[in-house]
């Protein structure tokens, strides 16, 4: 007995080669979010035991002499619904977005709701006394200062007969 098979057009393959350039992570939480809308859609609600887990917002880690930089987009996110911990070289910044209470029949929705956890092992020792975050228009940017032992020192270099030697 044989099997039937299934053929893709050729345009199929271009556009999943462009969409692998970005993370293949990203690739399966869209398919993720599809099969949830799929069941949404037909089944009506929200399905139980999707989105008990921890979802992870995007964020942006970038480094400087002094310190470590975090950017992690929120949006529609208070201060308030945001907890920032830093262990050690571990930063971690988790929270909830609640759903909002809305009148009438919900047809499609593709808002992030539900607890976040964000979690970064940072390279090096750092000042964790001198965590600072802030947050503006959606974005929460943490600054997470370098400890003192793990900055770079500038050494000057002197001639050998310059320094009092021979």
């Amino acid at each position: 007995m044989s099997m039937p098979v299934r053929r893709t057009r050729n345009e199929g393959a271009t556009e999943r080669q462009r969409g692998w350039a970005r993370s293949p992570l990203a690739e399966f939480d869209d398919l993720l979010n599809q099969m949830g809308g799929l069941l949404e859609s037909t089944v009506g609600g929200v399905v139980p035991g999707v989105g008990l887990v921890a979802w992870t917002p995007s964020a942006d880690v970038s480094e400087t002499d002094e310190a470590y930089h975090v950017q992690i987009e929120l949006p529609g996110v208070s201060r308030r619904e945001v907890d920032v911990e830093v262990s050690g070289q571990e930063l971690g910044v988790s929270g909830e977005i609640k759903e909002r209470e809305r009148t009438g029949v919900l047809r499609r929705s593709t808002r992030r709701t539900g607890r976040f956890d964000y979690r970064v092992r940072l390279p090096s020792e750092v000042n964790t006394e001198g965590v600072k975050a802030t947050m503006s228009d959606g974005v929460l940017s943490i600054n997470v200062p370098k400890a003192e032992t793990t900055k770079p020192r500038h050494i000057e270099i002197t001639e050998a007969g310059e320094s009092g030697g021979r």
